[in-house]
């Protein structure tokens, strides 16, 4: 113990005090690189949560003893990485989140028994938009979704029916296409009954009119279509052909540019065609008919002798008459042959289509490894223009233009075609963001170092400084005789040891009268800041 405390006498409360800091420094740095390297790295489980779905998941969570962390004012929860599927599909299973939207769930948790129809409807209408806002935003561009639907009743006693409309309000991410908001719309529609996709009306989050629901016309609607189907076709054909020719030239050392014409027309023909020799008997049909008449000799007369009762009809014999007639009737039903032929052409046939075409040349290396462009051969050229032709169903018919050109890129493309597998050296988004998190606290460790630790550690180390002393040569007695006296040599060397001493002691005390003087102008600007610090340090020493 003696010797511990003649080691802390020498070592000083200043050394001390430096080395305890140090040493706290130290800790405090390795612990928390030591919590930090433990603590598990923490993902989003869901980001833009509404606060009832939040605290239902914070609820589930606690309840599994899973860690988490919030953010975002509640919106965003974190969770470990390595648990997010499980806890995603634990979740799911209770039916979180909803997203802020009830479904047909309302249903699950009431008692219909003393419920009027009133709530009942109220009830149905509210599953109805929920279950809809849940399915619209599963939607991969749709982040979320409102929907407001009108389901008017039928009066009794009254003919005038009331369509039903429904209004949404979008959150997305981009922005949507025309085909996107007729999908929406249509998806609507269907799932309420009665409900015309025209009379659905689509708002996104920064008030953008995306559809009216005014109850658009068949016109503009079939322009739409129309449009995306030029769209469609042109995008196609585009890919078609640089694939095509990326196997021939290179990936991306192609471009081609589309232009279709369509046509807009829809027409209706009718025809009906009768062919005179194309004659075939359908019925035939013959009728025969005779007529055998006999008279009296008197030619027939009648009088009043042959009128009497009793009187001989006949005459006498071979004096009658006998007559016969037969007539004959053909009848003949013929067929012409009739054909009827109805043409229907549907807008949207393609018209004329107009293809250009840029390829590039070949790029060869000289001697230096320099890159040398040489345009491609007019037999290339033919042959990529025929394989073109049969890729874009080239009709000369209609019009149809193609031009193939060889010009050199402004940016020379790179030559290797293709995609590599990742390698080792290929990091995704989490490694760099792990790398920097590491980077960065490698500097803050070396920061501490070298501006905290290593002046701290100097200070400690370093040695006490001592008071000047006279030097040896100066102390000479003043009182010397006989042969005890010094030669002049030394009586020099004494001198000139005491002037450098004097010297050395006055630099010294310049320097602290400057330093007195400058704290003594300091405590007479600050007087209240001089007081404090010197309360403080009466406090210390007490």
């Amino acid at each position: 113990m003696n010797q511990l405390g003649e080691l802390l006498g020498k070592l000083g409360v200043a050394r001390i005090a430096a080395m305890g800091a140090v040493a706290l420094m130290m800790i405090g740095f390795f612990a928390f690189l030591i919590v930090r390297s433990s603590t598990p790295q923490l993902a989003p489980l869901y980001t833009n949560l509404e606060f009832d779905d939040s605290a239902a998941i914070i609820a589930e969570l606690n309840a599994t003893g899973t860690p988490y962390e919030l953010r975002n004012e509640g919106a965003t929860i974190l969770v470990p990485r390595d648990r997010i599927t499980t806890v995603r599909m634990a979740l799911a299973q209770d039916g979180l989140p909803a997203r802020g939207q009830v479904g047909y769930e309302i249903f699950d948790s009431q008692n219909t028994l003393g419920a009027t129809s009133f709530i009942q409807n109220i009830n149905h209408v509210r599953a109805l938009e929920g279950e809809l806002a849940r399915t619209i935003g599963a939607l991969s561009r749709v982040q979320s979704a409102r929907v407001h639907l009108v389901l008017p009743e039928r009066e009794l006693f009254r003919r005038e029916v009331q369509k039903p409309s429904a209004s949404i309000v979008l959150t997305v991410r981009g922005q949507l296409a025309s085909g996107e908001i007729r999908a929406i719309q249509h998806l609507v529609a269907s799932a309420i009954e009665g409900l015309s996709p025209n009379a659905v009306s689509i708002v996104d989050s920064a008030g953008t009119l995306l559809a009216s629901g005014a109850g658009e016309d068949d016109t503009s609607i079939a322009a739409q279509a129309l449009e995306e189907r030029t769209v469609g076709i042109e995008n196609r054909l585009r890919s078609q052909i640089e694939e095509l020719l990326a196997s021939v030239v290179g990936l991306g050392r192609a471009r081609v540019q589309v232009a279709a014409e369509l046509d807009l027309n829809r027409s209706t023909i009718t025809s009906q065609t009768f062919d005179p020799d194309g004659q075939v008997v359908r019925s035939a049909q013959t009728v025969e008919t005779g007529d055998q008449s006999s008279g009296p000799g008197n030619s027939g007369q009648v009088t009043v002798a042959n009128e009497l009762p009793g009187a001989s009809q006949g005459g006498a014999a071979g004096t009658g008459t006998q007559t016969t007639s037969s007539t004959l009737e053909e009848t003949f039903n013929y067929e012409i042959s009739n054909i009827s032929e109805t043409l229907i052409s549907e807008a949207g046939a393609i018209k004329r289509l107009s293809v250009a075409v840029i390829v590039d040349g070949v790029y060869t290396y000289d001697a230096d490894g320099n890159a040398v462009y040489e345009p491609r051969s007019q037999t290339q050229i033919d042959q990529i223009t025929a394989l073109v032709r049969t890729a874009m169903g080239y009709d000369a018919n209609r019009g149809d233009q193609l031009e193939v050109a060889n010009l050199q890129f402004a940016e020379r493309p790179g030559l290797a075609a293709g995609t590599q597998a990742p390698g080792p050296l290929d990091f995704n988004r989490d490694d760099l963001m792990r790398f920097a998190e590491m980077a960065v606290t490698l500097l803050i460790a070396l920061a501490l170092v070298l501006f905290v630790m290593r002046p701290l550690l100097k200070k400690a180390l370093a040695p006490e400084a001592k008071p000047l002393a006279l030097p040896a040569a100066a102390s000479v007695p003043a009182d010397y005789a006989g042969e005890d006296a010094p030669d002049p040599a030394a009586m020099l060397a004494a001198r000139d040891a005491t002037e450098a001493w004097l010297s050395q002691a006055r630099s010294l005390g310049e320097s602290q009268v400057k330093t007195l003087r400058m704290v003594g102008d300091l405590v007479e600007e600050n007087p209240k800041q001089a007081s404090l610090v010197i309360r403080d340090w009466l406090s210390e020493a007490a």
